[in-house]
């Protein structure tokens, strides 16, 4: 029996790309919401020993996250022979740490309840920085698609004499294999944030800006406090106006607004995360790796 595809609330766009990359079976994954706020996911006929893949939205989480909890634990009541997750972005890998006390390290705990419910997931550029990889937090078996292949190939075919940058030192070799996979020069700026709003950015090498439009490109966009400051350096050191790639596009509260405010020549996003600003599709990628990880279970 072919696997089947199913959405969770919110992603229904983005399995409809995965669905044209994938020879499964796809169907409607009913979430009926009772008046008092709980839900009970109802499934489509014949789930019982077949593969389920399910798509999940996971931006704003804590709203998401215990419908695509209890749609993999029903599947599994069912008799689905296994369940895969397909989540493009990995939310709470930001806690990678404690900060303060009376903390705990978020990052781990929602790790184990992914891992309790899904047998494998993929996703798209998350957030590793202390953990070095999602094997150090999940049990189960993930992959991890770039984003770099897709950003490069949209660079190359809709910017001319580009120079991508980097907003800080942790970009650096992420922005580097974009730089190298579009055919073109980068450089990496310096950041010290003084709060979730508060970020001052250095200046670039101006002979780097000369004739070339800066491409600033960062994983994720949710205060874009950090792009827009990365804007205001670029701008005064007499470069062209930039255009901001942002792998995931959260943009909180006003920032949306902000950014267009700072003067860019055009804002583009994966679609990752729904957005206005999705320009750059990811679901090839992802759907192969599904694949994949589907086809390693034998």
């Amino acid at each position: 029996m072919k696997p089947m595809l199913l959405a969770l609330p919110g992603a229904q766009a983005f399995a409809a790309r995965l669905a044209a990359c994938l020879p499964y079976e796809t169907g409607e994954l009913e979430i009926h919401r009772f008046p008092d706020g709980e839900s009970c996911p109802r499934f489509p006929p014949a789930v019982a020993g077949r593969d389920v893949l399910l798509v999940a939205a996971l931006d704003r989480p804590d709203d998401k996250f215990m419908a695509l909890y209890l749609a993999a634990g029903v599947a599994r009541e069912l008799g689905a022979r296994s369940v895969g997750l397909v989540a493009p972005y990995l939310p709470y890998m930001r806690q990678d740490a404690v900060f303060a006390p009376g903390q705990g390290v978020t990052a781990r705990h929602f790790a184990r309840l992914v891992s309790g419910c899904c047998d494998y997931m993929v996703t798209v550029d998350p957030h590793l920085h202390r953990f070095h990889s999602l094997d150090q937090i999940y049990t189960i078996a993930t992959e991890v698609v770039p984003a770099a292949p897709a950003i490069a190939a949209w660079i190359a075919a809709n910017v001319a004499q580009p120079v991508v940058v980097g907003p800080d030192e942790e970009s650096g070799q992420w922005v580097a294999q974009v730089a190298a996979l579009a055919g073109c020069p980068s450089t990496v700026l310096s950041k010290v944030r003084s709060g979730d709003k508060a970020v001052e950015v250095s200046a670039p090498a101006a002979q780097l800006l000369a004739g070339r439009t800066p491409v600033l490109v960062d994983d994720i966009v949710s205060t874009a406090r950090t792009m827009i400051a990365a804007s205001g350096q670029l701008q005064r050191a007499g470069g062209m106006a930039p255009v901001y790639v942002g792998v995931h596009a959260l943009f909180a509260d006003d920032a949306y607004a902000a950014l267009q405010a700072a003067g860019p020549g055009r804002i583009v996003t994966c679609n990752t995360v729904a957005h206005a600003s999705n320009a750059i599709d990811v679901a090839p990628g992802l759907a192969a790796a599904a694949a994949r990880l589907l086809a390693a279970r034998g």
